[in-house]
């Protein structure tokens, strides 16, 4: 395979050298898939798939299924330096620890749908049959710490994480301990969910997704991305995120958000234009700084960079081979 330059965006700023991608066509990723059987129905899709993503098995076969096939390929490896370092350097035992894999990309852009059908396909492989999908919305802070700090309005900045509860929980994980909590997040309630917790115990593979996984830090402090033996950006142009996001707004504007629970309960008589006017809003205030100014900079940070058309459909792939 001959390295291409990519006919989307910019590998390097300011004039620095290109960055060492593998660059892939749809079919030519497709083609990497090689004898990786099939192994989810259109019953799995359905349940997975995001409200407004189509999903279909063409995408599992030209898309997922090579992933799947490089990121075991990865693990393997993983698996066997591990155990060499640890048995003939330091004389140990093994202690088996989880595969991490990052996964980034703005709101809008279809991560949870990404992050589940990735899921999906990797615990069907025979090796690592436990995988645990972890979101960063379990370390927002609680809606009471966001208003005393006044960033409500900066709801998915990284300052509205609790960082250090969640480089805590990874570098559990990465050590090899046990039972470690996440708190859970209700969307419903826009809120952390109080005394509830997701339970992490030494799964095969970890996939941690989240807007801001792949942001340094601005001190010597230790990051997400430090503890991630892969790495995934999901990327597209910013017109066909925002066209996506106020589409899932007029959807759940719909459904989700008529509950009387819901946090966004007094969207739910708007009209479609009010609507379609208020989601505007939210993402030129909110989500579309977050994505210029935390979010797609860190894109090239990724061991793969997988491109979204306006269809949803991946359409070209970016490896980083150094």
């Amino acid at each position: 395979m001959m390295l291409r330059m990519p006919p989307w965006g910019s590998v390097s700023r300011d004039g620095d050298p290109p960055l060492p991608y593998l660059n892939f066509s749809r079919a030519e990723w497709a083609a990497l898939r090689a004898n990786v059987p099939l192994s989810l129905s259109e019953e799995d899709i359905a349940a997975l798939r995001g409200r407004n993503e189509p999903v279909s098995m063409a995408d599992i076969a030209e898309v997922y299924l090579p992933l799947s096939r490089l990121l075991n390929l990865y693990v393997m490896a993983s698996r066997g330096l591990n155990s060499m370092v640890e048995s003939a350097f330091l004389g140990c035992p093994r202690i088996s620890v989880p595969f991490i894999i990052g996964i980034a990309g703005s709101v809008g852009v279809g991560k949870s749908t990404f992050a589940r059908l990735l899921q999906a396909v990797l615990s069907r492989w025979p090796d690592h049959p436990r995988v645990d999908l972890v979101t960063t919305d379990g370390f927002l802070l609680p809606t009471r710490v966001l208003e005393e700090r006044s960033l409500m309005q900066r709801k998915g900045f990284p300052e509205s994480y609790d960082l250090r509860r969640m480089i805590g929980f990874l570098a559990a994980v990465k050590a090899g301990e046990r039972l470690q909590e996440v708190p859970l997040y209700s969307h419903e309630a826009y809120d952390i969910v109080p005394d509830r917790f997701q339970t992490v115990d030494r799964p095969d593979i970890l996939i941690f997704e989240g807007l801001n996984v792949l942001q340094t830090g601005t001190d010597r402090s230790m990051v997400a991305s430090d503890y991630f033996d892969f790495s995934i950006y999901l990327d597209a142009t910013t017109s066909d995120i925002e066209s996506w996001y106020v589409e899932r707004f007029l959807l759940l504007q719909r459904t989700a958000f008529r509950k009387p629970t819901s946090y966004f309960h007094h969207y739910a008589d708007l009209s479609p234009a009010e609507a379609a006017q208020v989601a505007g809003r939210i993402w030129n205030r909110i989500n579309l700084p977050n994505l210029e100014a935390n979010i797609l900079p860190t894109r090239e940070r990724a061991r793969l960079i997988m491109r979204k058309a306006r269809s949803h459909a991946i359409s070209e792939v970016r490896l980083r081979y150094l």
